[in-house]
Formats: structure tokens, sequence, C-alpha cells
């Protein structure tokens, strides 16, 4: 796969001296997906309490449309200049999105969020296998999957088995998400594909929204909850994912996801009330060694491989 900085080469930070790795591009999209883990789990915690008000469903269709408006309005994306391969890029990578959120949040509704996190993540964490080219990748792959089974408990035989099929089909739409985001932040400019790809999922979970909700998504608590949800779950870490995956390889980017149920249990003790024990702690502490190792193997290979055009 191309690297995703194939469409900032006219940026300062995207010029390199040989031998000398620029630290903004090893580092900096590290922090990027750090920072949109906890939003988007943060705001997956704020959802789970929402879904009393206003069903599953009717929650990602305030969530995506509310965001949609947001990227709408900021970003003004540009509808010409785009060839078939743009648009198809774009369109896929929405319903992909519209499909991640949708099937997770059908999950949570049915299993603990901590549970349907661990089971998205085993997306990524195939994603990360299949497309990095290093053994060594494969081995902090390996780890991270050793922490989610230890996360779960050495299984889930005792959860609803139509909850757990929704969060592994979240986990396969991730993966798409993954893919499909570098491609599209290559393609467009800013977050304009973003925009674009955000309006398709909208567009695509409004009639699942309406079906299930009705007129509960016009009540003002709930748009407002909504709007929250929104921003922290897809506006903020949508946006700088994106903006990571320019910058960071896929297969780097899909381990890092292995963060997501640490991430996914700190939202839950603060929000939702729900302690760790010390298996669990053990299992995160694990995903999070896995992550660090991932991050740095890449940032060693860029120090030794990275071409100054690259």
């Amino acid at each position: 796969m191309t690297t995703p900085s194939s469409t900032t080469t006219s940026s300062p930070s995207a010029v390199h001296t040989p031998g000398t790795p620029d630290r903004r591009t090893s580092l900096g999209p590290v922090g990027l997906v750090l920072g949109a883990g906890f939003s988007v789990q943060f705001g997956a915690a704020l959802a789970v309490s929402l879904m009393p008000r206003a069903g599953a469903l009717g929650v990602v269709t305030l969530r995506l449309i509310a965001a949609a408006v947001v990227l709408l309005v900021v970003c003004r994306p540009r509808l010409r200049g785009h060839s078939r391969a743009d648009w198809g890029t774009v369109v896929v990578f929405g319903v992909a999105m519209g499909a991640m959120n949708g099937l997770f949040y059908q999950a949570a509704d049915r299993i603990p969020l901590g549970a349907a996190v661990t089971l998205e993540v085993l997306g990524p964490l195939a994603l990360s296998v299949f497309a990095s080219r290093r053994a060594l990748n494969a081995v902090w792959a390996a780890l991270a999957l050793g922490g989610v089974v230890l996360l779960s408990g050495g299984g889930f035989g005792d959860l609803d088995p139509v909850g757990v099929a929704f969060a592994l089909g979240a986990g396969a739409m991730w993966a798409a998400y993954i893919v499909f985001s570098a491609r599209t932040g290559r393609r467009f400019p800013q977050a304009d594909g973003l925009a674009l790809a955000m309006t398709v999922g909208a567009l695509l979970m409004l009639p699942l929204g309406i079906a299930e909700s009705g007129s509960k998504l016009t009540d003002p608590t709930t748009i407002a909850l909504g709007s929250a949800v929104a921003v922290l779950s897809s506006v903020l870490p949508y946006t700088l994912e994106l903006l990571a995956l320019r910058r960071l390889p896929a297969s780097t980017f899909a381990i890092m996801m292995s963060l997501e149920p640490a991430l996914a249990a700190t939202a839950g003790f603060l929000i939702l009330g729900q302690a760790l024990s010390a298996v669990q702690a053990a299992a995160i502490a694990m995903v999070i060694g896995a992550s660090m190792g991932a991050v740095r193997t890449q940032v060693g290979r860029r120090k030794v491989t990275l071409p100054p055009e690259a």
C-alpha cells in the first residue's frame, strides 16, 4: 500500500533530509491517534447512556447527521474537480463508516461496552497481520490479540450471540474504514473527503434511525446529547485519524487500535462506573505494550529506510 504521505509532499513537514527523521511524521500521528481514541471512547460511553432515550440506531443517526452538518459547514468541500475513482472511494468510505457505527451501537445495546470494543478491535488486528510486511509486527499483533482474549475472560460464551455478531461485524467495517480513510485522505484535501463520507454515512443510517426511533429524534434534549456524541465520537476523532493516516501506515495504525479496549475501560469507569479487575488490568497492559512495540518498530524503520521524498 502506498504510504499516506503521498498527498502532502508540498508541505514543509513532508520534506526530509537523508538520514534525518522528522519527528512530526513519526510521533505526531501517534498523538493524533491517541487523542482520537480517547475522544471516541468517551463519546461511546455517553452514547450508551443516551440509548434508553433514542435507541441504538437513533443515537447513530443523530451522531452522523450532526457530525455531517458540522463538517460540511466547516470544510465546505468542493463537489467539482474529482474523478469517478475519487467519488467511488469516498462513497465506500462513507458506507464503511455508517455500517461500522450502526453495527457497533447495536452491539453496545446488547453486551457491555468493554466487551463490544474488545471484539470490535479484532478487525484492525486482523488487518495489521495481513497488511504488514514485517514479521515483528505480527508478533506485536499476536501480543495484542492475547490481551484481547485475556480481557474477554477467556471467552464470550455468556454474552448475547447477536451482540457478539454485531461487534464482529463492526470490527470488519473498522478494518475497511482504516483502508478507505487512508485512501480518501490521499485523494481529497484537508478534511473534505471526511465531510463527504460522513454525509454518505448519515444518509445511509437516516431511514433506519427514523424507523426505530421516529419522533424521539426531534426531542431537544436528545438532539443536544446526540450532538455532543457526534463531536466526541465522529467529528474530532475521525478528523484526527484522517490526518494521522496521511503519515502513519495502515498496519501500524491498525495495531494501535488495540489500545481501544483500554480506553473504553477508562471511559466506562469514569462515566458508567464500571470497575476493572486485576486480570483486566493485565490485559490492558498487554495491548498497550503491543501498541508501543508496534510504534517503536515503525519509528525505527523510518529512521533507517525513509527516503527523503517519502
